[in-house]
């Protein structure tokens, strides 16, 4: 058994001029050029894709490698997956090539063998290189340029994979540094086999997914927990950066944008333990990311307002005109091609790297002084309670207890607030579903009614280009909508004051 340790990336057919002029000056061992044909199996229930197992033969000249893949771990582009490959003599699989204790438990290998299937099938040109790193380190360096096939449908390949053969994995994140200094390249964590899966099933793209919670125990360590709520944040990130690429959308930005914030707070959050010096640079970088997409709730509040050619405002007599205003500055905002150049770009596959290696290596432990160590090692359900409590008390401050709030007064706390409810998504898993639900629902309610009023906001300006009863008549209708918010929430933000705490 081999672990596969390499980087993927995604690219356009004309990284191939860039790639030629980066390792012009590399030190190459070995070079070559190979058609790869390869053959997925699995059972017609997806048996070994429910396991997150691939399965394949691949074909090259005249020699057949078995292979066998299980589930790993992918962390923003880089994959770490356990690999069993053996020699074969033709393109009909045979499960008991592979060590019998390599296939889970659960599989009959008896059954399984009856029951495969060929499912797609993957045919491109790889170039390839073996790249001495200065610090001894062997890496391979793989252009591959294809498709994906599956019945009649067909889904172009153009990637780059890096792939640590000996030595160090930094030197993987040295190269793919020297790569991607001029922009082009994305990091991808969709494997050539899930985009056959996914293709052979007809799925043109994946759904969008809220944040979901973080799979943690409460036996879990202090540390344990910190990098499994970022390698989370990376999943749920690169989840939809993939969606945007394929169809577009200001929703899957949306998501970037939360997965962001989410890491953001996850390094404030664990602050008191890990000195914010050791990630001086990342949130530097995620800052500047996080502003890069500040024009998405300016987006998303002018299309609330004027879909359906602006229903929510059809009792305004300069509806016709408010709508197209707000149209026009829609058409500002950046556009597809924008979004595509910043994804596309250096700086941002830079971040992605620097976050990959960061938590790979646990940069952060280089900062640990002596009591920090040892809290990292703790279960992580008391230090839960620990923040918990903090956040808790935060929201109180921020909302307190009878008092008249104003819709400046919320809005001022929305940041306050998302944080807070971030945190607890870090630690939610080890608490009772129910209680904790219960508690969390009222503030997300006002985190949904900040929204609410924040919406109102591009129509504030819309009053200053209007004149007479029309102006009088959007100011009026603007207060009614506050007030009615105003109202709700109140009362929302009551009923959560007097939920117990769910992890007290």
């Amino acid at each position: 058994m081999e672990t596969e340790i390499e980087l993927k990336f995604f690219v356009l057919p004309e990284f191939s001029n860039i790639l030629q002029s980066k390792i012009a000056d590399a030190k190459i061992l070995q070079q070559s050029s190979k058609n790869l044909g390869n053959i997925y199996f699995d059972t017609p229930n997806q048996l070994l894709r429910k396991h997150d197992i691939g399965f394949r033969i691949r074909r090259f000249d005249n020699v057949y490698v078995q292979t066998l893949k299980t589930s790993g771990r992918v962390v923003a582009g880089l994959h770490q997956r356990p690999e069993y490959n053996a020699e074969h003599d033709s393109n009909h699989p045979d499960v008991y090539l592979h060590p019998v204790d390599a296939w889970p438990e659960q599989i009959n290998l008896s059954q399984l063998q009856q029951e495969l299937e060929p499912l797609f099938s993957t045919n491109f040109v790889r170039q390839q290189w073996l790249i001495a790193m200065p610090d001894g380190s062997h890496i391979e360096l793989a252009f591959d340029q294809g498709e994906v096939i599956a019945g009649e449908d067909v889904a172009l390949i153009c990637e780059v994979e890096l792939e640590l053969k000996s030595g160090q994995t930094d030197a993987l994140f040295t190269l793919a540094r020297t790569l991607s200094e001029e922009g082009g390249m994305r990091l991808g964590n969709q494997s050539k086999a899930a985009k056959g899966y996914r293709l052979a099933g007809g799925q043109l793209s994946d759904e969008i997914k809220s944040l979901s919670t973080v799979k943690v125990l409460p036996s879990d360590s202090v540390e344990a927990c910190f990098i499994a709520s970022l390698e989370h944040a990376l999943a749920h990130w690169h989840y939809h950066e993939q969606i945007y690429i394929e169809r577009s959308g200001a929703q899957a930005l949306q998501e970037i944008s939360t997965a962001i914030s989410f890491i953001r707070q996850i390094l404030a959050a664990f602050s008191d333990v890990i000195p914010r010096r050791a990630s001086a640079v990342i949130r530097q970088e995620l800052k500047w990311l996080n502003e890069e997409f500040t024009w998405l709730d300016q987006a998303k509040y002018i299309t609330a307002l004027t879909e359906d050619k602006g229903q929510p405002l059809r009792r305004l007599d300069a509806q016709k005109q408010i709508v197209s205003n707000l149209t026009s500055q829609f058409e500002n905002l950046p556009d597809r091609e924008d979004c595509l150049a910043l994804l596309q770009s250096s700086r941002y596959c830079g971040l992605l790297l620097d976050m990959s290696r960061w938590i790979l290596t646990k940069g952060w432990q280089p900062f640990l002084d002596h009591p920090a160590k040892e809290i990292m090692e703790t279960p992580i359900e008391g230090y839960s309670k620990e923040l918990l409590n903090n956040t808790w008390q935060q929201l109180l401050d921020a909302f307190p207890v009878g008092a008249s709030l104003h819709c400046e007064d919320y809005v001022v706390q929305k940041s306050c607030l998302s944080r807070n409810l971030m945190t607890g998504i870090c630690f939610a898993d080890i608490y009772e579903e129910d209680r904790r639900s219960k508690f969390r629902m009222p503030w997300e309610d006002l985190l949904a009614g900040i929204d609410d009023l924040e919406m109102l906001e591009p129509l504030r300006v819309q009053v200053e280009l209007l004149d007479g009863e029309e102006k009088e008549q959007l100011i009026r209708w603007i207060e009614r909508q506050e007030r009615s918010l105003l109202h709700a929430m109140d009362q929302t933000r009551n009923a959560g004051v007097d939920i117990p705490p769910y992890w007290q």
